[in-house]
């Protein structure tokens, strides 16, 4: 393939991807397939010759899209969306052309300096103070890792940069149970250890106990261990908990540790004033990551990290040898050194492109009907017989349940996601499986939503 090839094919796939959100919402959300279903229908082995670009889209076509979960689905429910909006798309593909490596500022200014001012304009939709600055990462997993890292370093007086993890105190992380697993797998990574990581006890909303943040860092410093830093939670992956970032950075303060909070999800919703009192006191956070790509509408992947102050994070992450000094070093950004990979891809252009296209005013609109359906699906499913509420609505996320017990509403479940026509996900919560709803595809309908009662009450009649 040339690029005269690649001009004609771009434009077919081009009618090949408006043809295939357009009838989204006549295939099943999630593939009806077995494992290996799909591996069984390609060649054991490469081609030693080049083959027709006729024959690889054709078999694209036959095989792809029947073997996929559909995450642009509009009866998406499950997870948390990894949304792409149009304008977002279109910039992947100028980025894919380019195909920059922006590991530095000199390989890709307009990668490095375009990011920069995003990250302002994020930094001011968010309502977040003018000191804050900050870059894109590829996962929320990645930022978390990032600020453990640092935390580590900075307890230890970026001795394990050099001299490893040998000898070094036992660092402590504290945590609520409703953060995500990413901060779980970020103890592991760092050298912390998993077993480090103190899990702080929750009230009835779901909230780390701030006293009992305050017992825990008090009888860890006894006991001779060394506390590191504070995770707190915005919208937690399982029921969307919030912590009372306020009151638990007062706690961190006092004890002189910084503070990390994860609003993977939920931070999109704090384009919305009348959503920032969820994470009232955030502003006193060292590190802050959202996902764009979740209920913004930026394609994955695209994680934001806001820092407070990037010079410790830089002097954990940042390593510059001879082969990527340029000139002007001291004067300039290079978001390699804020952040684990070297390489680096243009995200920062789909975010322009989605912020123009589509204005903050169009994305509260949508982060608003998702809530206000929810709210709305959740009354429904409530007057079903048989069905209970387990968690209230947090922004657009609930849970319910079968009152008959776990077994039920598995079995409930099961045929939920085998039916096709919506998809939702379990978790567990107050020791019970429940059945998890989270409203947030960018191109769902009022009518979308009401779908989900609509479908457990059929499906509670078999």
């Amino acid at each position: 393939m040339n690029h005269d090839d690649l001009r004609d094919w771009s434009k077919r796939a081009a009618d090949w991807a408006h043809g295939y959100h357009a009838t989204l919402r006549d295939r099943p959300v999630r593939a009806p397939l077995v494992p290996g279903a799909i591996a069984r229908q390609l060649p054991k082995s490469p081609p030693e010759m080049a083959e027709p670009m006729d024959a690889i889209f054709a078999d694209f076509e036959r095989i792809v899209p029947a073997g996929m979960t559909h995450w642009q689905h509009p009866r998406f429910f499950a997870y948390f969306p990894a949304n792409a909006a149009p304008a977002s798309m279109l910039a992947e593909q100028l980025a894919n052309a380019m195909a920059a490596q922006g590991m530095l500022w000199q390989t890709s200014p307009a990668a490095t300096e375009i990011e920069q001012v995003m990250m302002d304009w994020l930094r001011q939709a968010l309502g977040l103070p003018s000191g804050f600055t900050g870059t894109i990462h590829d996962s929320a997993s990645t930022a978390t890792l990032s600020a453990i890292l640092t935390m580590r370093e900075r307890a230890i007086g970026w001795k394990g940069l050099s001299e490893g993890m040998s000898g070094q105190p036992r660092l402590r992380l504290y945590a609520s149970a409703e953060t995500h697993s990413s901060v779980d797998k970020a103890a592991r990574l760092s050298g912390i250890g998993q077993d480090n990581l103190v899990k702080i006890p929750t009230d009835t909303g779901h909230s780390m106990k701030p006293g009992a943040l305050a017992g825990a860092i008090a009888a860890d410093r006894a006991a001779g261990y060394l506390p590191a830093g504070v995770i707190l939670c915005a919208g937690g992956t399982s029921i969307g908990a919030f912590d009372r970032i306020a009151d638990c950075i007062e706690v961190a303060r006092l004890h002189d540790l910084p503070v990390h909070v994860d609003a993977a999800w939920a931070g999109s919703a704090m384009i919305c004033p009348e959503f920032r009192d969820l994470w009232a006191g955030v502003d006193g956070a060292d590190s802050i990551v959202f996902n764009p790509h979740k209920w913004l509408g930026a394609q994955f992947d695209c994680a934001v990290q806001f820092l407070r102050d990037p010079g410790p994070q830089i002097r954990t992450l940042g390593l510059r040898p001879a082969y990527l000094a340029t000139p002007s070093d001291e004067e300039i950004v290079n978001f390699n050194e804020w952040t684990v990979p070297l390489g680096r891809r243009f995200r920062a252009l789909k975010l322009w492109f989605l912020l123009r296209a589509e204005g903050l005013e169009g994305l509260r609109t949508r982060i608003r009907n998702h809530v206000a359906w929810a709210a709305e699906a959740a009354r429904a499913i409530a007057a079903l017989p048989g069905v209970e509420i387990v968690t209230s609505p947090s922004l657009s996320l609930f849970t319910f349940a079968l009152v008959a017990g776990d077994d039920a509403t598995e079995a409930l479940l099961n045929r939920i996601n085998d039916d096709g026509r919506i998809y939702l996900t379990p978790t567990r919560t107050g020791g019970r499986l429940a059945i998890r709803v989270q409203v947030g595809q960018f191109d769902c309908t009022a009518e979308d939503v009401a779908m989900i009662p609509q479908v457990v009450e059929e499906l509670l009649r078999q």
